[in-house]
Formats: C-alpha cells, sequence, structure tokens
C-alpha cells in the first residue's frame, strides 16, 4: 500500500470529481456523510456571539456548535436568515448573520431546546 493509500486514498476523480476520504465513494454517492453531524457540539452548547474580525469593521452574528447536519444546518441558516430580515452564509458547521442579531439568533435556538451561550461581552 502506497503513502497516499495509508493517508486516506484517492481525494479527486477525473472520472467522478471529489472523492470521500473515508469510504472512497464519490462525494455525491458518499455513505458515511449522511451519519455526520456538520460540526460536533461543544458539550452540548451552542455558542452565540457577535465578530468583525477580518470584515473590514462590519459585524456578524455567529452561531456554533449546531447539533444538526449538514442539510438541516442549511434550513436552520435560511429560516434564521429570513427571521432576522438580514443575509449570510452556512459554511464549515457556523452559522454566519450579517449584522448585530444575536438576541433573536439566541430566542430561535432556545425555541428549539438546545442549551445556548453568549460569547464575548
Amino acid at each position: 500500500m502506497s503513502p497516499k493509500q495509508k493517508a486516506g486514498g484517492i481525494v479527486y476523480s477525473t472520472e467522478h470529481g471529489r472523492m470521500c476520504p473515508e469510504c472512497s465513494e464519490p462525494a455525491a454517492a458518499c455513505r458515511c456523510s449522511q451519519n455526520k453531524t456538520a460540526v460536533a457540539p461543544e458539550k452540548g452548547l451552542v455558542r452565540v456571539g457577535r465578530e468583525t474580525k477580518g470584515r473590514k469593521g462590519k459585524g456578524v452574528t455567529v452561531i456554533t456548535g449546531v447539533p444538526l447536519k449538514e442539510e438541516e444546518l442549511k434550513r436552520f441558516g435560511k429560516e434564521l436568515k429570513a427571521r432576522c430580515g438580514a443575509g449570510g452564509t452556512v459554511k464549515g458547521g457556523i452559522v454566519e448573520i450579517q449584522g448585530d442579531h444575536r438576541e433573536a439568533a439566541l430566542e430561535e435556538c432556545r425555541k428549539r431546546g438546545w442549551k445556548v451561550k453568549l460569547m464575548g461581552g
């Protein structure tokens, strides 16, 4: 077995595109990603905060540790953006909403029964 195969296998194929490093299936037909959550929640705690770092002073509300699978997390982000009337994104298991919407995000997370904590000051 070559060092590349030991490190996780093929990650891209010209025939199939991106490949899953765990099950070696094409990313679209991956079996193992169906059972994963986007990001493992830290001790069952959803954190809501505000960040400006790397955004030229513009503030965004950041929600991390949400115990949902990737598709459900995107749906949650879409609903939250609609409720706040703002834009945003979901990437890497983190929901970002443009502007300071910590209270609305806090209320929405508590309504879903999650333990929520405010980050920062």
